[in-house]
């Protein structure tokens, strides 16, 4: 996946009279490429967001999919959560697309959207939604790269009671 391939950089865009909000150009071109007609959109499973995109997401999760049994539960559970709740939007021909109620519901939105690259696919945020789950990303983000910079200095965790080295 070049970079070219990959949903990037975040954008506000207001609904409008009518309930629709413009994708962003750069956020269309790839699913243009991609050759996927329209937006494949889902709620996220770890956000109060929807998570968009083409084929590129698609062969995410029917990646995520094959690694269980047909028929197991958890295939069962991740189809029921990434495929039954999913609905294709469409994009008109100035770029917009109307957002079903289901997905304002879930997501919060009201007049606003953002729009959140993630690589294989984008969130649509409620914008204060996405300010809070942005602080709280990038505070982790900070907790993470401590641990790593620990772990890389030698800094070793204290290993449990009686267990062998």
């Amino acid at each position: 996946m070049g970079v070219l391939d990959r949903f990037v950089s975040n954008f506000t865009n207001r609904l409008d009279s009518k309930g629709r909000v413009s994708v962003p150009a750069s956020f269309r071109a790839i699913l243009v490429r991609d050759g996927f007609e329209g937006l494949y959109a889902h709620p996220s499973l770890n956000a109060e967001a929807i998570d968009c995109g083409g084929h590129a997401l698609l062969r995410e999760i029917d990646g995520l999919l094959e690694r269980y049994p047909t028929y197991s539960e958890e295939r069962d559970v991740y189809s029921t959560a990434l495929l039954g709740t999913s609905e294709i939007l469409k994009i008109d021909p100035e770029g917009r697309v109307i957002l079903t109620e289901s997905v304002k519901s879930y997501a919060g939105i009201t007049s606003e959207v953002t729009f959140v690259g993630q690589g294989y696919k984008f969130q649509i945020w409620e914008p204060g939604r996405f300010r809070a789950h942005l602080d709280e990303a990038k505070s982790r983000v900070r907790e993470f790269r401590k641990q790593l910079s620990a772990r890389q200095s030698g800094a070793a965790e204290p290993s449990p009671q009686g267990a062998r080295e």
